[in-house]
């Protein structure tokens, strides 16, 4: 009987040692959080992509109304 519930309890806790599931979620979890800090400092400075955007779009939506004035 007591060797019966020390192999139930050894194959349990190996298992659980083997189980990398809980790992690999924590691993998504910081590589989401590193992309989303990424993506946050890029677009939340005006130095950046954010200005370069919307310089560009202001060139584009000039040149339109320009052509148009051309008409």
């Amino acid at each position: 009987m007591l060797a019966k519930m020390y192999v139930k309890t050894k194959l349990f806790t190996e298992g659980l040692i083997n189980d990398r599931r809980g790992v690999t979620a924590i691993e998504y979890a910081i590589i989401g959080v590193a992309i989303s800090a990424i993506v946050l400092a890029v677009f939340s400075s005006d130095a950046g992509i954010k200005k370069a955007l919307t310089d560009a779009v202001a060139l584009i939506s000039g040149n339109i109304t320009a052509a148009d004035a051309i008409k």
